[in-house]
């Protein structure tokens, strides 16, 4: 598996990461997710972002943080920093179909075999599949340490139109908080 930048095929993060991807999640057992009321964006240091999938991003992760009933704000005086990274991986898909006829042997004189005929067609074709990851990290500015990560992956269609891919896109946010805040098991 080959890890590619992102920036040329950034909107396939938006392509198909949907209900049926894999998501992660893990946090911190002693944080109070009570306390957390507000939130800003920070960047996370990765290769250069394009704009436009950025902000569909972080719209989407904003509309899902605001039903969580956290607010976003530009101050510093906020109780999470919120980031996230994406990265895109190739993945080589081989599809074989074979094909088979003959007729059977059986047992002929003193109990050795006596073969048929047969024949044997295989045709392969190999296909790139394109597998994108969303990661996205909270953080308690007065701690200064991660309380939160999800991260949830996904075979992108990147054929989809920019419509299906938005509405994808909100599907993989609210999938991937849905567990947010997270209830301690006793």
């Amino acid at each position: 598996m080959k890890l590619i930048r992102w920036v040329a095929p950034a909107v396939l993060v938006l392509a198909g990461i949907a209900s049926a991807q894999d998501v992660r999640m893990n946090y911190d057992k002693s944080a109070d997710f009570t306390k957390y009321k507000t939130y800003k964006w920070v960047d996370i240091k990765s290769s250069d972002k394009d704009a436009m999938v950025d902000s569909q991003i972080k719209s989407a992760i904003d509309a899902e943080l605001a039903t969580k009933g956290l607010s976003k704000s530009e101050s510093d005086a906020v109780d999470l920093y919120v980031g996230y990274q994406i990265a895109i991986s190739t993945e080589k898909q081989v599809n074989t179909f074979s094909s088979d006829f003959g007729y059977g042997g059986g047992w002929g004189y003193y109990g050795r075999g006596m073969g048929g005929m047969g024949s044997t067609t295989a045709t392969s074709t190999t296909s790139t599949l394109y597998v994108g990851s969303l990661q996205l990290d909270l953080y308690d500015v007065s701690k200064k340490q991660a309380v939160f990560r999800t991260v949830g992956t996904k075979t992108l269609d990147t054929k989809a139109k920019p419509e299906k891919r938005q509405k994808n896109l909100a599907k993989a946010i609210k999938k991937m908080l849905k567990d947010y805040p997270p209830t301690p098991k006793s």
